[in-house]
């Protein structure tokens, strides 16, 4: 008679084996698991895909967007432990991704660099303001700094300045919340313990300054940092180039999504503003295919914050400024719409001779 309980307990014992997952050896010596994602649905079905770009078109077609990939030619000295993958190659690759995407919705995209090449900071910034792009989104990827800390890994992304400086944007933060929490999600990551939606104010790394290319943009800005390449998992994940399509649509879906949500536009009606026995009189005019909140709406002159009459039947602000002095002088308006979007960096420059 044959032992079928022998023959049972072999078969378990291959299918266990079948289903578990592949591990390798770590250079500490442990073992860890292989590289896992989730491959979004979009990828699987090409259907839901389609009805995924025609649902974001009619928001990003004709945008303009500026995409910095991270360091590049000279500055290739960030890598994975095991120095297999170099951070400035994931940077271009992601960016790439994320490219194909923005111009399927027929949106137009510039890159402050195509190739591994070397571009200053000044540069990057330089060229996204004399796009006049509609967002720029500087992609990096993040490390510990500490030699031994090979399980730290987190995705984050940075906006410029603090709330209570005037170099503060609110569009800068929204658009990075946005952007955060689609790219964590598709990465299946957390955005770390320091934020509790995975956004940081770039003051949180350099005090009163930030980062450069965020501090010079005068476009809404976002730097991303898409998970640690010094993590022991992450730098495995990071090197394969489906998953840097994966991180790279988790961007998108989260820009495509801030988008549909409506930018605020701000114009001066320079026809109906005038200066006159020393009163100078300014109309600005607000636009947005949902209602203006009107408590949101702030105006500056010169850094200084200042009174406005807003008329929401018209969504008009009307500014009305005494003994102005000769010169030249800065406005500042910032407004948001009331699903929470605010209007992109305003400022207007006006000469009183």
């Amino acid at each position: 008679m044959k032992n079928y309980a022998n023959i049972f307990v072999l078969l378990i014992a291959v299918a266990i084996s079948a289903c578990s997952s592949s591990t390798v050896t770590n250079d500490f010596g442990y073992e860890s698991v292989m590289p896992y994602y989730e491959v979004p649905i979009e990828f699987k079905d090409s259907a839901k895909y389609a009805e995924k770009i025609e649902a974001f078109k009619p928001h990003l077609s004709n945008k303009k967007f500026f995409i910095d990939p991270g360091h590049g030619g000279e500055d290739r000295h960030n890598s994975t432990r095991n120095k297999q993958v170099v951070e400035a190659d994931i940077n271009l690759a992601v960016a790439h991704h994320l490219a194909n995407y923005l111009k399927s919705c027929g949106a137009e995209v510039k890159f402050s660099r195509s190739v591994d090449s070397t571009v200053s900071l000044d540069e990057r910034s330089r060229l996204a303001n004399e796009y006049l792009c509609d967002l720029f989104i500087s992609i990096h990827h993040n490390a510990t700094g500490q030699k031994n800390n090979y399980w730290t890994n987190f995705t984050s992304s940075f906006y410029h300045a603090f709330e209570t400086d005037y170099g503060f944007e609110p569009a800068n933060r929204i658009a990075a919340r946005y952007i955060q929490r689609d790219m964590a999600y598709a990465m299946r990551n957390s955005g770390g313990l320091g934020s509790w939606d995975g956004t940081y104010s770039d003051y949180s790394i350099y005090p009163g300054m930030g980062f450069a290319v965020l501090r010079e943009a005068r476009t809404a800005a976002v730097l991303t940092e898409g998970g640690f390449f010094t993590n022991r998992l992450e730098e495995q994940r990071l090197g394969i180039d489906e998953f840097n399509k994966i991180e790279a649509w988790g961007i998108f879906n989260g820009i495509g999504k801030y988008f549909s949500n409506g930018i605020p536009t701000i114009e001066l009606l320079q026809d109906e503003s005038i200066y006159t026995d020393g009163i100078l009189s300014l109309v600005f005019e607000l636009k947005d295919e949902s209602e203006i909140d009107a408590s949101s709406i702030t105006t500056f002159i010169d850094s200084l914050k200042i009174e406005h009459n807003y008329a929401a039947e018209e969504n008009r602000i009307y500014l009305s400024l005494p003994d102005i002095a000769k010169g030249e002088h800065d406005f500042r308006v910032i407004c948001a719409n009331k699903n929470g979007n605010y209007s992109h960096p305003y400022h207007r420059k006006i000469i009183i001779k």
